[in-house]
C-alpha cells in the first residue's frame, strides 16, 4: 500500500495555494509564497503537491495522445453529448481552437508546472536561460544545499516531463521557469521548440545529477519518487526524439547495468494494484483508492457504457476503445495483439449485454473500487522494458538489439525473433515499432511513438503505396492507414458529426499532427499577439 500520510500532506498544500483558472496564474497566492516555505518539511509538502498535480493531466492526455493514434477510437458516432463530440474531433483530427479537452490539459499541466516552479524557487534552483543549466542560489530558510538539490531534482524531474510532453502535444509552448505575476505572464509569447527543449534537458540533468542514486529496493521508502535512474530514462526519450541516439544509448545502458530495475516475470504482474512500484516500474503516477480524492478516475471512463457494475463498480462512460482492428475483429487486419500472447487479455477484454453489439474496452487498469472513479491503479510512465527497447532503437540493427526486443517477446510468451526477421533496417524498425505498439499498449506511449520513428527511423511505410496519388511518409501513412482501416467499420456509420472519407483522410496531415494553442490564451492577452498553429 502507499504511503498514505505522503498523500494526505497534499490537502495542506492545495488549501494553501489554492487553484488557478487561467495560465497567467492570476493565483494571489503565487505571489506570496514565499511565508509558506520555512524549513526542509515544508519543502517536502510542496513537492508532493507537484506529485499530486500529475493526476490531473492524465485525465486528458489519453485523448490527446492514445485516441489520436491508431490503437483506439471514439465510436459515439450517434451519441449527442458534447464530451463525445469533442473526443471524436480529437479522433478525426479536426478539434477547433476552442476544444475544451485541450484547454483542459493545457491548463491542467500549466498549473503543475506553476507548482514546481514555486518549489524550485524555494530551493533555490533556478534555470539560466544564458547557460541553460539549472543553478543554486542560497535561500533563508534552514536547509542545506544537499536538501535544496535533493528536493529540485524531483520537481525539475516533473517540470521536465509535462514540458516534454506540451511540445510533442502543441510545438512552441510558453516557456514559463520561475514564479511570475499577473502582469509579467501576459508578455510571455511562445518559445521556440528549440528552447523548450533545452529547459527539458537542463531540468532532467539536474534530475539526474542531484536525485537518488541507490539501486531498486522493493522495500525502499522512496518509491514513487523521481530518482536518477527515471531521470536518465526521460532523458534518453528524449534524445532519442531529437536524433541523438549516441547519446540516449549511453544513459539507457547506465539504467540497464546498475538500477537494479528489471522486467517483471509476468506481463499482467506489471499493472497488479498488488504489486505496485514493482520492479519494473521507473516512475509512475501514483493514484490512491478509498475516497480520499486521490483515486484514478479512467477505469470508469474507459468501463463500456452500460455494463453496470458488471467491469466496475459505477459503471463505466465508453472512452478510449480499443480499434477493432488490433482486436482483430476481421482477417484482413494483420497488425494486432496476437490474442495467444500475454498481453492480450490484460490489454483488452470485452462486454456483451442481450442482444447489443460486444463492446471491447482497455483491461489495463481495471481494479476493484468501492467508490466509482476513484480506483487504485497506477499510472506508469516509465517502464524497464521500454529502457530495453529504447536501447534497442539507439543502437539500431545490432545483434544485442534483437536480444532486447526478445526479452519483451518472450516475456508475453511470442516466439523470439531471429535474425532472418530482422536481415534490413527497415524490418528492424519495422519490428520494434509493432513491439512497442503492443508492449505499451494503451499506456499513451503510442501516438509519441509515431512522431517519433517519422524522424528517426527510415520508415514505417510498405513499399507499396496504398493511397495512389497521396504523398506521404511515416505518421501521415500509419494515420491514413488506420482510418482506412476503420472507415466501413465505424465512421461511415456515423449519424451524429457524419464525414466523408476523403475528407477523414485529408484531416490525418502534419499540420493536424500538432494540436492548436488554446484560442482562449490568444483571445485574452491584449499585451502581445500569439501566434496560432497552422490550419487552425
Amino acid at each position: 500500500m502507499k504511503n498514505l500520510a505522503k498523500y494526505l500532506s497534499v490537502i495542506i498544500v492545495l488549501i494553501t495555494f489554492g487553484c488557478s483558472d487561467v495560465i497567467d496564474l492570476k493565483s494571489e497566492s503565487n505571489i506570496s509564497v514565499d511565508n509558506f516555505y520555512t524549513n526542509y518539511s515544508d519543502l517536502q509538502v510542496g513537492l508532493t503537491s507537484c506529485y499530486k498535480g500529475m493526476q490531473a493531466p492524465l485525465s486528458e492526455e489519453w485523448s490527446m495522445t492514445e485516441l489520436r493514434s491508431d490503437n483506439t477510437v471514439e465510436n459515439s458516432g450517434t451519441s449527442t453529448s458534447t464530451v463525445k463530440h469533442d473526443l471524436t474531433y480529437l479522433d478525426q483530427f479536426y478539434p477547433p481552437a476552442t476544444h475544451q479537452g485541450v484547454y483542459n490539459y493545457w491548463l491542467k499541466t500549466y498549473n503543475n508546472i506553476r507548482n514546481t516552479n514555486i518549489v524550485l524557487n524555494a530551493a533555490g534552483a533556478n534555470y539560466n536561460e544564458a547557460t541553460t543549466a539549472i543553478e543554486y542560489e542560497p535561500v533563508t530558510i534552514p536547509v542545506t544545499l544537499a536538501q535544496c538539490k535533493s528536493i529540485a531534482a524531483e520537481a525539475s524531474f516533473i517540470r521536465a516531463y509535462h514540458y516534454f510532453n506540451l511540445v510533442r502535444l502543441y510545438g512552441g509552448v510558453f516557456l514559463i521557469h520561475e514564479p511570475i505575476t499577473p502582469e509579467q505572464a501576459k508578455t510571455i509569447n511562445r518559445s521556440s521548440v528549440n528552447d523548450i527543449y533545452k529547459l527539458i534537458e537542463a531540468d532532467l540533468k539536474n534530475a539526474k545529477d542531484n536525485g537518488s542514486t541507490s539501486a531498486y529496493s522493493a522495500n525502499s521508502q522512496d518509491l514513487g519518487h523521481a530518482n536518477k535512474w527515471a531521470a536518465e530514462a526521460l532523458l534518453a526519450k528524449v534524445y532519442l526524439t531529437l536524433n541523438r541516439k549516441a547519446e540516449a544509448s549511453v544513459l539507457l545502458q547506465d539504467v540497464i547495468s546498475n538500477s537494479g530495475y528489471s522486467l517483471q516475470s509476468t506481463y499482467a504482474n506489471v499493472f497488479s494494484v498488488n504489486n505496485e512500484m514493482n520492479s519494473e516500474i521507473l516512475f509512475a503516477v501514483r493514484f490512491k483508492g478509498g475516497g480520499l480524492g486521490m483515486g484514478n478516475p479512467l477505469p470508469n471512463n474507459f468501463a463500456p457504457v452500460n455494463s453496470g457494475n458488471a467491469v466496475i463498480n459505477g459503471d463505466g462512460d465508453g472512452y478510449n476503445s480499443p480499434a477493432l482492428e488490433i482486436v482483430k475483429t476481421s482477417s484482413s487486419y494483420t497488425n494486432y495483439i496476437d490474442p495467444s500472447s500475454a498481453r492480450y487479455a490484460t490489454n483488452i477484454s470485452s462486454f456483451t449485454k442481450g442482444n447489443a453489439a460486444t463492446s471491447y474496452f482497455v483491461n489495463k487498469y481495471m481494479a476493484p473500487t468501492i467508490i466509482a472513479y476513484d480506483a487504485e491503479s497506477d499510472w506508469p510512465v516509465l517502464r524497464f522494458a521500454d529502457v530495453i527497447l529504447m536501447k534497442a532503437e539507439a543502437d539500431g540493427n545490432v545483434a544485442s538489439s534483437l536480444a532486447y526486443i526478445n526479452q519483451v517477446r518472450v516475456r508475453a510468451g511470442l516466439t523470439a525473433l531471429t535474425s532472418i526477421n530482422v536481415s534490413t533496417t527497415a524490418n528492424f524498425e519495422k519490428a520494434l515499432a509493432t513491439e512497442r505498439r503492443w508492449e505499451f499498449a494503451f499506456e499513451n506511449q503510442r501516438w509519441f511513438d509515431i512522431m517519433r520513428f517519422t524522424t528517426t527511423m527510415s520508415t514505417l511505410s510498405p513499399s507499396t503505396d496504398q493511397f495512389p496519388g497521396l504523398k506521404m511518409q511515416g505518421a501521415e501513412y500509419v494515420m491514413k492507414k488506420h482510418l482506412n482501416n476503420m472507415w466501413t467499420k465505424l465512421y461511415s456509420g456515423f449519424t451524429v458529426l457524419p464525414i466523408s472519407l476523403t475528407q477523414l483522410l485529408s484531416n490525418a496531415n502534419p499540420d493536424r499532427f500538432l494540436l492548436p494553442i488554446p484560442q482562449y490564451e490568444i483571445d485574452t492577452n491584449s499585451f502581445i499577439t500569439i501566434p496560432q498553429n497552422p490550419s487552425y
